[in-house]
């Protein structure tokens, strides 16, 4: 049976970069491990007076860091405070959540993780995002079904400088936003024409999503196999 090829080994990391990454593991699990004690929706729920859209706001950028899903955010967002604050809102708390995650990412895991960019396909997105930052997130963000959470924590490993990455991600999570808060605030009315469309447009996002996964998976099967090819006429 042919050995397969041993992996690189990571370089060592220096105890600063180790100990911030455990602290960057205790935070998100903290925040994570607090959905235990509240509900961001039922906080939404009971905002009221001035600081209603601060409270709100703060609510749901935690919320994000928290990995609840941005979906549900959205929809209680629109069934709680309506399709014109429910959307102001998401937005800004989306790009709040998502600046927030950015920066503890590249203050306290950047250090630890960027060895292992050094694999070749990390390495192309590296080279992407640090090239080609407010194109390549605006991407991340307009695309359905890229874990919110973990783009926001890849972008601040990789290269891409903090304003192309904040106005990327406050321009393309505005549509997907708009399209669940809409369904939120009209799930009342199921019939409706609001509530029709914007479920069409989930929907339609979703099969995006579905057709985009099962593309990357067939060009990387041909990649791989185009690579054997060559592997065996090389040796051939």
């Amino acid at each position: 049976m042919p050995k397969l090829p041993a992996l690189p080994a990571l370089p060592a990391l220096d105890r600063s970069a180790r100990r911030r990454l455990v602290l960057l593991l205790v935070i998100l699990a903290a925040l994570a491990g607090s959905l235990l004690l509240w509900d961001p929706a039922a906080v939404l729920s009971h905002a009221a007076g001035p600081w209603r859209l601060p409270i709100a706001v703060l609510v749901y950028a935690v919320g994000t860091l928290a990995f609840v899903p941005k979906p549900a955010l959205n929809a209680a967002a629109g069934l709680l405070l309506g399709i014109g604050e429910g959307l102001t809102m998401a937005v800004a708390a989306t790009t709040l959540g998502a600046a927030l995650a950015f920066w503890l990412g590249r203050a306290l895991g950047r250090d630890a993780l960027r060895p292992l960019l050094r694999a070749r396909p990390l390495t192309a997105l590296d080279r992407r995002l640090t090239e080609r930052g407010f194109s390549s997130v605006l991407l991340l963000r307009i695309v359905p079904g890229v874990p919110f959470q973990a783009a926001n924590l890849g972008c601040a490993v990789s290269g891409v400088r903090f304003w192309p990455y904040t106005w990327a991600t406050l321009i393309g999570v505005a549509p997907g936003t708009a399209a669940y808060v809409v369904a939120g605030a009209s799930a009342g009315s199921p019939g409706s024409p609001a509530f029709l469309i914007s479920t069409a447009v989930i929907v339609l996002m979703c099969l995006f999503s579905l057709v985009t996964l099962w593309r990357a998976r067939v060009a990387a099967r041909a990649a791989r196999t185009a690579g054997a090819a060559a592997a065996a006429g090389a040796t051939a």
